[in-house]
């Protein structure tokens, strides 16, 4: 598990992401109670979860599909989607939804031509909706990785994503 700390893994051969997978599964010695961690770094290394990861999980680890499967849908970490370099999270909560945050979402999807829970075909953004991102004096709010961006309206989007590419 050092090497994962040590390189970007978008950089490593299907080969090697698959090695390294081996490895970590290996470390935490094959063991069904450890099928979450498996299943985190396994989307470290890959960036997400594609059935052909899964299938190695299962096999490697002798469990079936619908076990993993099951893990994997029910949290919410997880995705078997490819994920953009940034996550765009747009605050629906009360308070941001009474002051506008509904059009900022509504502009944001037209302006990078997305939906929720999608991601753009460069794999620069992906877009979530949160219930509440904790800024509701800041509303509406809109998070891109970690930083919130305050009072956003559908004016400042543009403005706001180039600090992003």
């Amino acid at each position: 598990m050092e090497l994962l700390k040590e390189c970007s893994t978008a950089t490593l051969s299907d080969d090697e992401q698959f090695a390294m997978l081996r490895q970590v599964i290996d470390d935490y010695e094959r063991r069904e109670s450890n099928l979450i961690q498996i299943l985190h770094m396994a989307q470290a290394i890959f960036g997400f979860l594609p059935e052909d990861v899964l299938h190695f999980i299962g096999t490697e680890m002798d469990l079936p599909m619908s076990r993993i499967h099951g893990v994997v849908s029910f949290y919410s970490y997880f995705t078997t989607l490819p994920r953009g370099r940034h996550s765009v999270q747009v605050c629906l909560g009360t308070a941001c939804y009474v002051r506008g945050g509904k059009k900022v979402l509504d502009s944001l999807k037209s302006e990078i031509g997305i939906d929720v829970g999608q991601t753009t075909a460069d794999r620069r953004f992906t877009l979530e909706v949160k219930r509440c991102i904790g800024s509701c004096s800041l509303a509406p709010a809109v998070m891109i990785d970690k930083t919130v961006h305050k009072r956003v309206n559908p004016n400042k989007l543009q403005e706001i994503l180039k600090l992003y590419e």
